[in-house]
């Protein structure tokens, strides 16, 4: 499922004003009703939503009638740079397969749209698409997209040489030429689902720049940017909003109840429904919070009081059961050379 209010860098959406700049859009055509500016886009400290970034394009389709296969256009401009941890975990798997995987495994953490299936039929490779969760006037743009961006970073993978063999796509001719020059497969027009198909074999093709380490190492940090992306939806997003805003005098349990409008028995349901409670979101915050100001380099007495803690014991009894060992031990592990 498309998570559209998930808060995430606006890169994306610069690309789309910027090609509507060029198509003769200008960037506040294209951004209308989304509340963001352009000099928001340029800031790094923005950050927007899949729900903005559908706004942008229904806007510019409606400008340009759709004209220059928009979808295309805008996967084209996506690079392995443009995925962060994501496209390094992909350069340094081992293969083809490999890469494939763990791009499907994190996919929320692109700006993709479609869903991406891997299926084995006889000697290919299939990569089906699917868009559930996308509005009927965007889904062709989405898989036009989503297909420009995997053409974009194959060939960046592997130079030059084109790995896919056959694409079927569910909808109605329509410059085939362009198609054939950004994908670099001629596809085949109203099929019944969106496949790109490859030889089989091609899973087991190494990969130029694979690296086990580098790639245990990007894994991991996807796994934390996805964790944390996790944390700010759902109920327990909330509640984590509302603890982060007072780490040193903490909402008890009956406020954030009542702060989200609902019985303490509700809080506690909807909080076991997503497998947490307040007690584990408040130790989780603490956690992160403590080991962010010991790497800051506060002493273990101003994060104990910085976290609410009457006592340094009481916040180093704390730390030892989240880590496994006191806050000076750990204070004293950081500054370890390397």
């Amino acid at each position: 499922m498309v998570q559209w209010e998930i808060p995430r860098p606006p890169t994306s959406l610069s690309v789309l004003v910027d090609l509507g700049v060029e198509l003769g859009v200008p960037a506040t055509v294209s951004l209308a009703g989304t509340g963001l500016t352009e000099a928001a886009l340029r800031d790094t400290a923005t950050e927007v939503t899949a729900r903005q970034e559908q706004l942008v394009v229904g806007n510019l389709l409606a400008a340009t009638g759709g004209r220059g296969r928009l979808g295309l256009e805008a996967g084209s401009r996506f690079h392995l740079t443009s995925f962060g941890f994501w496209g390094f975990a992909l350069v340094s798997s081992p293969t083809l397969g490999a890469a494939i995987k763990v791009a499907l495994q994190y996919l929320d953490l692109t700006y993709a749209w479609s869903h991406f299936d891997l299926r084995r039929t006889g000697d290919e490779a299939q990569l089906v698409l699917t868009t559930p969760d996308v509005p009927e006037p965007l889904r062709r743009f989405s898989i036009e997209r989503d297909l420009a961006v995997t053409a974009t970073l194959q060939r960046e993978l592997f130079s030059t040489q084109v790995l896919a063999r056959r694409l079927v796509l569910p909808f109605s001719p329509a410059d085939p030429e362009r198609y054939e020059q950004v994908l670099g497969v001629t596809p085949e027009f109203d099929g019944d689902e969106t496949v790109l198909a490859l030889d089989a074999a091609l899973l087991d093709l190494p990969m130029p720049q694979a690296n086990a380490h580098a790639q245990a190492l990007a894994q991991e940090q996807c796994r934390e940017v996805l964790d944390r992306s996790s944390a700010r939806t759902g109920v327990a997003g909330r509640v984590r909003d509302l603890l982060l805003a007072r780490p040193g005098d903490p909402p008890t349990a009956e406020h954030v109840a009542r702060e989200l409008t609902m019985s303490s028995r509700t809080l506690r349901e909807l909080l076991a429904a997503e497998r947490t409670s307040y007690r584990e979101l408040l130790a989780e915050i603490r956690e992160r919070l403590a080991e962010e100001m010991l790497i800051g380099g506060l002493t273990v007495a101003q994060a104990a009081e910085r976290l609410g803690y009457q006592e340094v014991s009481s916040f180093s009894h704390a730390f030892r059961r989240w880590k496994g060992m006191g806050p000076r031990a750990y204070r004293t592990t950081l500054r370890r050379p390397d």
